[in-house]
């Protein structure tokens, strides 16, 4: 049995345009956690770099770049999926994020934003990202966080994000 997270929430723009957003403007509506951050750093911009292959990356004020993972999928405007890893990951420790943007309400002029956040059952219970938490507290903290971003993402997008921001 896999530790996911799924949480799913309705933006008001098309799939193309949210898909665009979600990639190319995450630098302006991603709102970090200190619960769940990439590095124990402060944390910088992330950013992705479009297509299969591309990464998705937090630049930091010095320059350095920590590699979150990988794009797996790059299917605008359907879908997106990518590796997350924080800089505590030992090999072997991976988990995987799925987005998916469905159209959504009777004018087709909103998508359904869906996260999937898997692999978690890689991380060990003791893992320094998992904060002590048992698993079905640990998961619910990380739903609340990933609920807050996809708010964020809706809001970007009421303020009139563009996607233009990817690498």
């Amino acid at each position: 049995m896999t530790s996911r997270v799924l949480v799913a929430l309705r933006v008001p723009a098309r799939p193309q345009r949210a898909f665009a957003v979600f990639t190319g403007d995450i630098g302006r509506w991603w709102r970090p956690s200190p619960l769940f951050a990439f590095t124990p750093r402060e944390p910088g911009v992330l950013s992705f770099e479009p297509g299969e292959g591309g990464r998705l990356v937090e630049t930091r004020s010095n320059g350095k770049i920590f590699e979150i993972g990988q794009v797996r999928v790059w299917d605008p405007p359907q879908r997106l999926v990518f590796g997350w890893r924080q800089a505590s990951f030992a090999p072997g420790q991976d988990t995987e994020v799925e987005v998916r943007f469905d159209p959504s309400g009777a004018d087709g002029e909103e998508t359904l934003v869906t996260v999937e956040h898997r692999g978690w059952e890689s991380v060990p219970a003791a893992h320094l990202a998992r904060h002590g938490f048992p698993d079905a507290v640990f998961l619910r903290r990380h739903a609340e966080w990933w609920q807050a971003l996809l708010s964020a993402l809706g809001a970007s997008m009421s303020e009139g994000g563009n996607g233009g921001g990817a690498a």
